[in-house]
């Protein structure tokens, strides 16, 4: 019986803690309106990697034994048939290699000059999009540390507004918005940081199998057409 007395004092005389929790939507909220400015650029980010990611994917989609069909048909004269076998691939290889069957006859110079051109152009339609990725990797932190400085203004006009009677919830706003903008910032930074250096990796490998592909070609038109029969 007393231990259950005192149980009832210590319970009564302790004060009442309220468990305070907030899910992410609620936490977002509380970094004020550049967290909307976030969300925008997470949205662009994430679309634009997507967007990307499934051209690069399939511009390197060609079969391995495209360069060996080429070199036959070119060999055995069936010009026709091989520019059919190129218009089957939406390839930036397979739009190259046209563009040099296209000009056979002509002088060496003038069709690698006319594979580099439909290259570059190619190469430029793999990197569209890429720059606006990298300044949603660079921008994003900075957003983020804007919301850091205006809520630590924030917090110190509060301060200063309160006089002597200074109390930790005029503070709690304006802290709360400069952390969330700061974490939201370097999220959305770090996913396009990252993304960016993925595209960018495969555009560079892909630019790898253009440029060999070139080569190939350049070299299957200097072989004499008995060494293909030969073999």
């Amino acid at each position: 019986m007393l231990f259950s007395l005192l149980q009832t004092e210590i319970a009564q005389a302790a004060p009442v803690q309220q468990e305070m929790s907030y899910s992410l939507i609620e936490m977002a909220a509380k970094g004020g309106w550049l967290m909307l400015v976030l969300l925008l650029l997470s949205i662009l980010a994430i679309y634009i990697f997507g967007k990307k990611w499934w051209v690069i994917n399939k511009a390197g989609k060609i079969d391995k034994d495209f360069l060996m069909d080429i070199r036959d048909y070119i060999h055995d004269g069936k010009i026709k048939s091989a520019l059919t076998l190129c218009s089957k691939y939406d390839s930036p290889v397979a739009r190259m290699i046209e563009a040099g069957i296209v000009r056979i006859g002509k002088p060496a110079s003038d069709i690698q000059a006319a594979i580099e051109n439909v290259g570059n152009v190619e190469v430029a339609r793999l990197e569209k999009g890429l720059p606006y990725l990298a300044t949603i990797a660079g921008g994003a932190p900075m957003i983020g540390f804007l919301g850091t400085v205006i809520g630590m203004i924030q917090a110190f006009f509060n301060m200063a507004n309160a006089g002597n009677n200074i109390d930790i919830t005029l503070l709690s706003g304006g802290i709360y918005t400069a952390m969330i903008t700061t974490v939201g910032g370097l999220f959305v930074g770090i996913i396009a940081y990252f993304g960016y250096n993925f595209l960018t990796a495969r555009v560079s490998s892909l630019v790898y199998s253009m440029e060999s592909a070139t080569i190939k070609f350049m070299d299957m038109l200097s072989e004499p057409a008995d060494q293909n029969n030969a073999q």
